[in-house]
């Protein structure tokens, strides 16, 4: 299957030390299977540094190692509270990071309001179930593939 990461330079070998913590599914490569996705990332990549140009940087990858037993990964097929409380975990600075040691973990993406729908769950405002729908992405349902470990990202290439 083809996956796309979308960002404001060209990446050929994707390094988690560039990657930025704190993320839905932590520190890692984020992917898409979604084109249109990537390249609404790459725009707002590039629109939040204010430099480079939006670039879409295309991988391969075997979805068949997805149900392997060489690759610890997680999946949340839908949102959910389990998927919420993953995603407050991982966003969470108050945590020793990492939070987890998956080498890919598949589910949807988190609308951008993220930060301010936790800090109201954390104050107690919200419920985790109305935690879950305020994080659901306004465009409709969206998946993200999160790469964590080297032994993942040996598994992508690139085209």
């Amino acid at each position: 299957m083809k996956l796309y990461h979308g960002s404001n330079v060209k990446i050929d070998i994707p390094d988690l030390s560039k990657s930025k913590p704190f993320k839905d599914f932590g520190q890692g490569f984020y992917l898409s299977a979604d084109r249109n996705q990537a390249i609404r990332m790459a725009e707002q990549k590039t629109l939040q540094l204010l430099q480079g140009t939006p670039i879409v940087s295309e991988f391969e990858f075997d979805e068949s190692l997805l149900s392997s037993k060489e690759l610890n990964i997680l999946i949340f097929d839908d949102y959910s509270v389990d998927w919420a409380k993953f995603v407050l975990e991982n966003r969470d600075r108050n945590r020793l990071h990492p939070i987890h040691h998956y080498d890919i973990v598949y589910g949807p993406i988190a609308d951008d309001g993220v930060t301010f729908q936790l800090r109201r769950f954390q104050a107690g405002a919200i419920s985790i179930e109305e935690l879950v729908k305020e994080l659901q992405y306004a465009k409709g349902i969206t998946f993200q593939y999160f790469f964590g470990t080297s032994l993942a990202l040996s598994k992508l290439i690139k085209l």
